[in-house]
């Protein structure tokens, strides 16, 4: 996926390179628990360059093999990785579905880059991979998280009631979906 080219953008999206290892595990391990707060907590392992090297080389294949489609979020300004968005769950035949996950260093939470980079994989993920639907789960002690999908065009769809186990607690998320317009 090329860089976007909008003038007015402050971040572009790229698929990660074995060269970013290093910047994503920075970004993991200074936010871990931070992310954790919301998410399910990662292995140690994940925390190392060397696991962050093995998903880059994963995220390769999985593209190839249209299961999974993960990219870094850049800022135009200096080239710094700030996050990472990625498509998962990719359902073909009659759903042509995925869903939308993200995360951003919370040194710049809050200035709208998340919203521009789901905004740039949406389209991406609608003119190139041909979705039909792409869903988002936020938690609902997240509602940064849920402004970033609304304010990326995904519509609240409901509440799944204790869905994902963070921190060894069942906790309910917010569902959203966001439809290709052309279909």
């Amino acid at each position: 996926m090329d860089k976007t080219t909008a003038a007015d953008q402050r971040i572009y999206v790229r698929f990660p390179q074995e060269a970013d290892a290093a910047a994503l595990t920075d970004i993991y391990k200074r936010n871990r628990s931070f992310f954790e707060q919301f998410s399910p907590s990662a292995i140690d392992e994940f925390y190392t360059e060397e696991y962050q090297r093995q998903l880059i080389a994963n995220s390769r294949s999985d593209r190839e093999t249209d299961r999974r489609y993960d990219f870094v979020v850049c800022r135009r300004e200096d080239g710094r990785i700030i996050g990472s968005v990625g498509l998962s769950f990719v359902v073909r035949g009659a759903l042509q579905s995925c869903m939308i996950g993200y995360s951003l260093d919370q040194e710049f939470n809050g200035r709208g880059y998340m919203t521009e980079a789901v905004k740039i994989v949406v389209q991406y993920a609608f003119e190139e991979l041909k979705f039909h639907r792409i869903t988002g789960e936020a938690s609902p002690k997240n509602p940064g998280s849920i402004r970033v999908l609304e304010k990326a065009g995904f519509h609240k769809e409901g509440l799944a009631v204790r869905n994902v186990k963070i921190n060894g607690v069942w906790e309910d998320h917010q569902v959203l979906a966001i439809l290709n317009p052309v279909d």
